[in-house]
């Protein structure tokens, strides 16, 4: 008669031996699956950054104020932080030889939120003087704790990053940010932290949830700061203070900000109730908002095509913001909208992303 463990091993069906033949079966098509699709993937890049370019390509960076993008043009330079000329938007753009996901330029840096493809993949930040462009090494580099979503950077040289930890969308039912705050100089000193860590209150009581996230910060100048907090399926327009380290409601209903240039009203995008029928089956859809901060009088600009972006000034009367293509995800354009009512979008730059205006 068998030992007593061994009996024990085969009742009620495989042996212990055999679940692990079993179990390491199951492993090698697992491990065999994403093997495929990690190549495919890696093919398909290389696809898309090989060959000439789908954008007329220029030898240096536009002379005087011009725009700074993610180029999603196919062929040479794909995925690679990108300028033209303000005055000629849909002219020739210099291509630099970083790539970034989100970037944004302000005052003497530039921002670039980038993924480091491997086993694992990581996600960073870096920040560039803007001064001299992507061809040096970053000033500095830190980080990111998952996928990169929002990127701002203040003129007096702080730099905000949002990264979803759980989810890779707004429109999801569940996802997880981690926004944090920190000078770009390595001797600068001023880091504070994650957002989610301030004293956020609504309606002048504290909002404790665990369940708020914040994400998508705009400064203001000084230590005033604006981002979006969510809980329990409300989103809020928050007003920040980076010295008292406190955040409290302005508005509800509003998601990634953006302060015009004169600092007098916000723009952000607002969820328009669509009732899950929109391209893709999310049931979710953004127009675009603008509140003036005075009169508290908000002007909702309703789109066609919703929007998913942090919206970006061109000027005091004209938002840009970018709208990745129905046929093909990878690319997408940047296009410019007036900040009225009825207005309606026109096409600003070709395959392009993460616009930022630089004066």
């Amino acid at each position: 008669m068998k030992p007593a463990h061994e009996r024990a091993g085969t009742r009620g069906g495989l042996s212990r031996r055999a679940r692990w033949w079993v179990l390491a079966g199951v492993a090698a098509v697992s491990l065999g699956a994403v093997g495929v699709y990690g190549v495919q993937a890696l093919e398909d890049h290389r696809a898309r950054t090989t060959g000439t370019s789908a954008a007329e390509l220029a030898l240096a960076l536009p002379d005087g104020p011009h725009v700074t993008f993610r180029n999603t043009a196919s062929g040479e330079g794909y995925g690679k932080v990108s300028s033209v000329a303000l005055a000629d938007p849909g002219g020739a753009r210099q291509v630099s030889g970083q790539a970034c996901d989100r970037v944004d330029v302000a005052g003497e840096y530039l921002s670039c939120l980038r993924t480091l493809r491997g086993v694992p993949t990581t996600f960073e930040t870096q920040v560039y003087d803007s001064g001299q462009g992507l061809s040096g090494s970053p000033v500095t580099t830190w980080p990111l704790a998952g996928i990169p979503s929002r990127t701002r950077v203040s003129d007096d040289g702080l730099v905000a990053t949002t990264a979803f930890v759980t989810g890779h969308s707004y429109a999801a039912d569940s996802f997880s940010t981690e926004t944090t705050v920190r000078g770009a100089g390595g001797p600068d000193g001023r880091d504070y932290g994650n957002l989610q860590d301030f004293g956020i209150s609504v309606g002048g009581a504290p909002l404790t949830a665990i369940d708020r996230n914040v994400w998508g910060v705009t400064f203001a100048g000084g230590d005033r700061f604006y981002a979006t907090v969510a809980s329990g399926g409300t989103t809020w327009l928050m007003e920040g203070d980076f010295g008292a380290r406190t955040m409290t409601s302005v508005a509800t209903d509003a998601e990634c900000p953006s302060v015009s240039p004169d600092g007098s009203r916000v723009a952000f995008k607002v969820r328009r109730d669509s009732g899950g029928d929109l391209v893709g089956g999310s049931g979710v859809h953004w127009d675009v908002a603008v509140l003036d901060l005075a009169s508290g009088e908000r002007t909702v600009i309703e789109l066609e095509r919703g929007i998913d972006d942090q919206l970006e000034w061109l000027d005091e009367d004209t938002l840009l913001y970018g709208l990745p293509r129905e046929d093909a995800g990878w690319d997408a354009d940047v296009f410019a909208l007036e900040a009225e009512t009825g207005a309606e979008p026109e096409l600003f730059i070709e395959h392009a992303w993460s616009p930022s205006v630089v004066r």
